[in-house]
C-alpha cells in the first residue's frame, strides 16, 4: 500500500511539473510572439506615408490611423483588463490622433504594455476563468485573443498599403 501511495504521489508530482513547464513555454512563446508582432507592426505603421493615414478602401472600414489606434486599445484594454493589475497607458485622447509619429507612439507604448503584463503574468493563473462579454474564458484564451485580435486587424493593415501601391514588409509570425 506504501508504495501505491508514494507511486501516485509520484505521478502527480511529475504531471504537476509538467503542466507547470507547458504553461512557462506557452507564455514564453506569446511573449516572443507579441514581441516580433510589435516590430512587424511598427514596420506596417512606417510604411504608409503620413498622407495615407487616412485611407480607408470603403465606407464601412476604419481609417490606416484608426485601425492602428484600434489594435493599441484592444491590446491595453485586454491586458489591463484580464493581465495585469497595471492601469491601462491609453487615454480617450489617444483614441482620437491622427498624426503618424503620435500614433505610431501610441501603437509602441501599447505593444510595450501589453509585452510587460505577459512577462509579469504567473503561468499558474492561465486556467484562472474571468467574466468576459462573449461569457466566461480562460486567462488564455485572452492571450490568445489578444494576438488573434491584432493579426486580424493587421492583416487588413496590409491590403491597405497595397491598395496604395506599397509592398509589405516580409510576414514574421513567430
Amino acid at each position: 500500500m506504501k508504495n501505491i501511495f508514494t507511486t501516485l504521489c509520484f505521478l502527480l508530482l511529475a504531471s504537476s511539473i509538467k503542466a507547470q513547464t507547458f504553461d512557462s513555454l506557452f507564455l514564453k512563446a506569446h511573449i516572443t510572439k507579441l514581441k516580433n508582432a510589435k516590430e512587424y507592426t511598427l514596420q506596417v505603421a512606417n510604411l504608409m506615408p503620413a498622407e495615407k493615414y487616412d485611407f480607408k478602401p470603403s465606407k464601412e472600414e476604419m481609417i490606416f490611423g484608426k485601425q492602428l489606434l484600434h489594435i493599441s486599445e484592444n491590446l491595453c484594454w485586454l491586458s489591463s483588463s484580464y493581465l495585469t493589475s497595471n492601469p491601462n497607458p491609453l487615454t480617450k485622447a489617444d483614441g482620437k490622433l491622427t498624426d503618424k509619429k503620435d500614433i505610431i507612439l501610441v501603437v509602441t507604448k501599447a505593444y510595450d504594455f501589453a509585452i510587460d503584463a505577459l512577462q509579469q503574468f504567473p503561468p499558474s493563473a492561465l486556467a484562472d476563468t474571468v467574466s468576459f462579454f462573449a461569457g466566461p474564458i480562460t486567462k488564455l484564451q485572452i492571450i490568445n485573443l489578444v494576438q488573434d485580435h491584432q493579426t486580424h486587424h493587421r492583416a487588413q493593415l496590409l491590403v491597405y498599403l497595397r491598395l496604395n501601391g506599397i509592398k509589405p514588409p516580409a510576414y514574421v509570425g513567430w
